[in-house]
This record gives C-alpha cells, structure tokens and sequence, in this order.
C-alpha cells in the first residue's frame, strides 16, 4: 500500500497524467483494482523484485473502462507503474511478456491494447518490446483528460496484439 501510494503521488512517474493522487485516493484505486482481480482474476498486480522482495510497482491486465469508442466493451488492457529507482531494468518487460503468456495461452483473450500519450516514450517503448504493434487507426484524444489545463496529454497512442499475431509470432 505504501509503495502504491508513493507511486501515485510521484511528479516524475506520474508526468503523463494529469493529475497525482492522495493517499486516500490511491487507497481507493487500490480497492477497485483487488476487487476486480478477486471477480475475475484479471488486474494489476504487484512486482516485487525478486532477490529482495521488495515492491517496485505494480502491472496488469484489465477491461478498459469507458473508452468507446475505440475500445468496445470487454477490450482489455495491459498496462503498468513502477517506482523511478526500478526504471531501465527490464522489469516492467518481463511482468508484461508473463502477463501476455498468460492471457493469451490460458484464457485466450482476443485481443490486448494498450495505449500512452503520445510522446510516453519509455512506455511505448516496453510496448514495442512485448510485442505489441502501433494501431494508429484507434489513436486517441483521452477523454478524462481536462483539455483546458492539460491539452498536451490528451492526445494518444496505441498499441495492440491478437491472439492470432500472438500465436503466429
């Protein structure tokens, strides 16, 4: 919970949002996400590294909310957050390729986006890495991003694998 909230409230890991939270308010983030994960297994989990047990960050996969378009109902996400001094260490990328083994040999998700604004460059770049391909035609303009004080964040990148790329890779 204490990382969670570090995470949250960090101006450097939080640049491309428009907003940091309280710790209040990343509690409650907290609780929505180990909701979703008891109800359907998918969400964002912890990363711990793995000599010291100690939390970086967490990464996931989960149902993007209230993006349609271009993302219909039941299109899910992968996305992550980790603490600076865990950065360009490859950890995020080895979270996210177990996660994509996962939802794609196990449950045979469809589909898996994911999206950043537009000049995230380390983010795009572990997408790149995963696997994941640039799908411009869904590029976005996000919509819970306040356009009068923070218009160079709303536009929008995006990234996807099917599971017939997946497979075929």
């Amino acid at each position: 919970r204490d990382l969670f909230r570090e995470i949250n409230a960090d101006e450097k890991v939080m640049e491309f949002f428009p907003f940091r939270r309280s710790h209040q308010e990343a509690d409650a983030v907290l609780e929505t996400i180990n909701g979703m994960i008891r109800g359907s297994g998918y969400g964002f989990y912890a990363m711990e590294q793995r000599e010291t047990g100690e939390s970086m960050g967490f990464c996931g996969i989960s149902p993007v909310l209230n993006l349609d378009p271009p993302f219909p109902v039941g299109t899910m996400e992968i996305g992550w957050r980790l603490a600076t001094r865990f950065w360009g260490h490859g950890y995020v990328t080895e979270a996210a390729q177990s996660l994509l083994v996962m939802a794609f040999d196990e449950k045979e998700t469809p589909e898996i986006v994911s999206f950043a604004v537009w000049n995230n460059h380390r983010s795009t770049a572990v997408m790149e890495r995963i696997g994941l391909k640039r799908d411009p035609l869904r590029d976005f303009d996000h919509p819970r991003v306040p356009a009068e004080t923070h218009p160079h964040l709303r536009p929008h990148v995006t990234y996807a694998l099917t599971l017939e790329q997946w497979r075929a890779r």
